[in-house]
């Protein structure tokens, strides 16, 4: 009775899929407080690769997803799109890009941040998929380089695997399993039906879907990306805006352990902020329609 009474309750991790644009920005700023708050959550990890103007981060857009809750930011494919991130990925612990990318490039391959309580610490790391992604080093040795790398009192661990194929990322899950706390896959923008408990501990979903407009192909215009499918000519792919959502995992870990013991998917409906999908931040003016 007294072991039972002296195990700390499990805490709560919250991992957002891709933020879209200035619709992601908006519904993280409208509803992540205030769930943060209501489920007492520990640590918001979020892909933001695709935050600004719908592809790559700047430091600005990085300040306010801090201020709306975020405590590290994790990339994809799209890292460098914005030439201003590269100072920030040199000079902040709170942000990584991928483990696979070559060495010479600029960033943090995984990081350790305090919770917000400041009870526990988190180890993060971020992965590039190889099946229909590109030329990238091995995620799978990237990855366990990385893991090596981090401190051993450190138990909570988690990956963003941002990949295309399914089939890949739940390879990575069971890779992992019991070796991390979570593994989310991110990069598809549409959210799977898989989210689970590994049987050694691990958090897994396939893809938490992206956090932006959903009445959108992925997050950009349903008549841009249609024309362009459907006359094989080229057309500016411009943000949505319709029926912004905030997609995640809400992971439940043990601190002691590092082990998850339950998951739930996260999908919170926002609104269509006035003023459409771009702002001053993405550094581009509204398109015209």
């Amino acid at each position: 009775m007294g072991l039972e009474s002296n195990r700390r309750m499990p805490i709560n991790l919250l991992c957002i899929g891709d933020v879209v644009g200035r619709p992601g920005r908006m519904v993280l700023a409208d509803h992540l407080p205030s769930f943060i708050t209501e489920h007492d959550v520990e640590l918001v990890i979020c892909n933001a690769e695709n935050a600004a103007g719908g592809s790559g981060l700047t430091p600005q857009i990085f300040k306010k997803l801090q201020r709306y809750g975020v405590d590290v930011v994790t990339l994809g494919d799209h890292t460098f799109r914005k030439r201003e991130v590269i100072q920030l990925l040199e000079q902040s612990d709170r942000i990584v890009r991928p483990v696979n990318y070559l060495k010479p490039a600029a960033g943090r391959r995984w990081t350790v941040v305090p919770t917000k309580s400041g009870q526990h610490r988190v180890a993060v790391a971020c992965a590039l998929g190889q099946m229909y992604m590109g030329c990238w080093n091995s995620p799978w040795s990237a990855l366990d380089q990385a893991l090596g790398e981090m401190p051993d009192d450190v138990k909570l661990r988690v990956i963003d695997f941002h990949g295309e194929a399914t089939s890949e990322k739940v390879a990575v899950g069971w890779l992992y399993n019991g070796r991390v706390s979570a593994v989310f896959g991110t990069h598809t923008h549409v959210p799977t039906a898989d989210a689970r408990v590994l049987d050694k501990g691990t958090a897994f979903i396939s893809d938490v879907g992206m956090t932006g407009p959903y009445q959108s192909i992925l997050g950009r215009r349903v008549d841009r990306v249609l024309s362009a499918l459907t006359t094989t000519m080229p057309t500016r792919f411009e943000v949505a805006s319709g029926d912004p959502r905030m997609c995640g995992l809400l992971v439940a870990v043990e601190p002691e352990t590092g082990k998850a013991v339950s998951v739930e998917r996260v999908e919170v409906r926002g609104r269509v902020a006035e003023g459409g999908a771009y702002d001053a931040d993405d550094g581009k003016p509204q398109p015209k329609s």
